[in-house]
């Protein structure tokens, strides 16, 4: 085990995530530099995999090749959900974990009690949302026969108890001298008999807080029409978040899909409080082995990491500071218009913050290294 004061877990999952894992690494050892913090990477010795990788290897299209696909995402799930215990159980608070298949990850945030959280702003409305990542019909389990799948998923009072407190705690976190005007849910409820409004009806009485229940329609067409109100809570399932987050970026100013992290959340006692991030975009098989993926999400997931989890106070705004400069300097990735590779933009994004920290420092600016096109 590392005698680093910091301990940051790792899990890579195939397509461009040995790429991603690279960029991670050496952008967090450029904060540890900057800030003069020790902090060590500890990754985790699978290799899990994307759902192309997944199929590749279960290329028959008959039983034994739904079988191999069931074997192989369970193996997976069992291997990172006992890495993540182990972190918190070693005292880690936080793991980086690259793409891997979805159905692998819904195992393990099952199992774990997963919640996924992020903060929006709608033109000064704040707003924080919680995504159920523990229930729901994005869990259970698949019965096969033939030409027929059948899911069973599952809600339950506990569960959802846990969610909305956690969310309710986040919230005072967040706006430490107000804290939320209400809480909205976005889960399918009719579908459940009316047992889930009953369940929030409940906390909101024992907590004496506003909780409002809507059909998924219905939170968008208030989202379009109105806006949210300012620090409100949107607790979603994940049947409506998996598809509206990306639009909630995009219409709240959080930035585009492929610059942006998020952060999952354990609520099981034997992972509680273990953050783990990871970005927005997917494995990108397509992209493997190219120099071509976007780094900038994983820039600000280590940023983050450096500031909130390894003493790197301000890590989060000298990041923005040296991106801003890269993209004034115009070395983007093909997908934001540029013509450079990803070794190259991290290049440029590592001699922006080392540069500006030995501006603010008083100290001469050493010159760049060159990046290519």
């Amino acid at each position: 085990m590392s005698s680093a004061e910091h301990i940051v877990g790792l899990a890579v999952g195939r397509g461009t995530g040995a790429e991603i894992a690279a960029v991670f690494e050496r952008v967090l050892d450029g904060f540890a530099r900057v800030y003069g913090s020790d902090i060590a990477v500890v990754r985790s010795p699978r290799t899990y995999h994307s759902y192309l990788s997944l199929r590749a290897q279960s290329a028959a299209r008959d039983a034994d090749g739904i079988e191999k696909t069931r074997r192989l995402t369970q193996e997976d799930a069992d291997h990172y959900e006992q890495f993540v215990r182990a972190r918190a159980a070693a005292g880690n608070r936080v793991i980086f974990r690259t793409a891997i298949n979805a159905q692998t990850l819904y195992l393990v945030r099952q199992r774990l009690r997963a919640v996924k959280v992020d903060t929006l702003d709608a033109g000064g409305a704040r707003m924080l949302l919680v995504r159920d990542q523990a229930q729901g019909f994005y869990t259970g389990d698949n019965e096969h026969r033939p030409g027929h799948i059948r899911r069973v998923t599952e809600f339950s009072r506990e569960i959802t108890g846990k969610v909305l407190e956690y969310a309710l705690r986040r919230a005072w976190r967040e706006w430490p001298h107000e804290g939320p005007d209400r809480i909205v849910m976005a889960y399918k409820f009719h579908l459940l008999d009316g047992a889930l409004d009953d369940w929030a009806a409940e906390f909101a009485d024992r907590h004496g807080v506003d909780v409002r229940v809507f059909q998924p329609d219905t939170v968008n067409r208030n989202l379009i029409a109105h806006g949210p109100a300012d620090r409100t809570v949107l607790v979603a399932g994940n049947e409506w978040a998996d598809i509206m987050h990306v639009v909630l970026l995009d219409r709240f100013g959080a930035g585009r899909q492929e610059d942006h992290c998020t952060r999952n959340v354990h609520l099981h006692p034997d992972a509680h409080g273990l953050v783990e991030y990871q970005t927005v975009h997917g494995s990108a098989d397509d992209l493997e082995g190219r120099d071509l993926v976007n780094p900038v999400a994983t820039v600000r997931a280590a940023a983050a990491i450096a500031e909130r989890h390894a003493h790197c106070p301000g890590a989060g705004a000298a990041a923005e500071r040296a991106l801003a400069r890269v993209r004034r300097d115009g070395i983007l990735t093909p997908d934001l218009g540029g013509h450079h590779g990803t070794t190259d933009v991290v290049n440029a994004f590592l001699d922006a913050l080392e540069s500006g920290a030995q501006a603010r420092a008083g100290q001469p600016v050493t010159a760049s290294r060159p990046t290519g096109s």
